[in-house]
């Protein structure tokens, strides 16, 4: 998908090191494979790709797999939800499912590591976290996710807390007493303008990160929220019960209260 995945598993102390081992290597293996199988559907850098065939019409979508229909029926949803901030197809009418694909690899390859039976991890696929647990297994301190200042790759803007909130932190909780599991950050600092602004003139936000209870909607509302600018921030916070860290042009900030704190 052109970007790296990384996987950290806390090591439980009660284990033998050769089978922490071997449950690591499992746990990379099934990773690996699913992102693989996912790209190879979907990657618009390779011409082989089911996606490629869909975009030069090849293929067209009634005739797809199973898979890919499934992953635009999701995409459609999230156009609707976002009243078109958020969208499945290119300004030139090709279906292009960047948006939605990675943080439902990330979801699957979730599901994967708890099958597993692992219960403490961080996946972290280009800068989009979900994690499972806490970096110290049997406690409740979360993970924290840094994010980083997009006009200078070398420092932290701010760090979130992920999973394993102790009861007495609000801040990676939701309203209903769920915990945040997932951060994902969108924005033209890392790859350049790959997002079509569905505002007039110049994208208002350089980069949004999101906090939610699954990696899905946290990146699909971050890519909403750099595409709709404010309008989609202020619907996106409303609607659903996130966490969001807004960075305008101009460097200024706009944040919910779990950044601020």
């Amino acid at each position: 998908m052109g970007t790296v995945i990384s996987l950290t598993v806390s090591a439980d102390a009660h284990k033998a090191p050769q089978a922490a081992a071997d449950e690591l290597e499992a746990a990379t293996a099934v990773v690996e494979r699913l992102f693989t199988e996912l790209d190879s559907i979907f990657s618009l850098y390779r011409p082989d790709s089911e996606a490629s065939r869909l975009v030069r019409g090849e293929l067209a979508l009634p005739e797809a797999s199973g898979e890919m229909r499934a992953r635009y029926e999701e995409a459609a949803e999230w156009r609707l939800l976002t009243e078109g901030a958020f969208t499945p197809e290119r300004p030139d009418g090709a279906l292009d499912l960047s948006g939605i694909v990675k943080g439902h690899a990330i979801r699957e390859a979730g599901m994967s590591l708890l099958a597993l039976g692992m219960a403490n991890w961080c996946l972290n696929a280009g800068g989009d976290v979900l994690v499972g647990g806490s970096p110290n297994p049997g406690t409740d301190v979360p993970w924290r996710a840094g994010i980083v200042d997009p006009a200078d790759r070398r420092t932290l803007l701010a760090g979130f807390p992920l999973g394993g909130a102790a009861p007495c932190s609000p801040v990676g909780k939701t309203a209903d007493g769920g915990t945040r599991v997932a951060l994902a950050t969108s924005g033209s600092a890392e790859r350049g303008d790959h997002i079509w602004s569905v505002t007039a003139g110049t994208a208002e936000f350089r980069q949004v990160s999101v906090a939610a209870v699954d990696v899905v909607t946290a990146d699909v509302l971050a890519t909403a929220i750099v595409a709709g600018g404010v309008p989609m921030l202020n619907r996106a916070t409303a609607m659903w019960d996130i966490e969001a860290l807004a960075v305008r042009a101009n460097g200024e900030l706009l944040a919910t209260g779990g950044f601020r704190r």
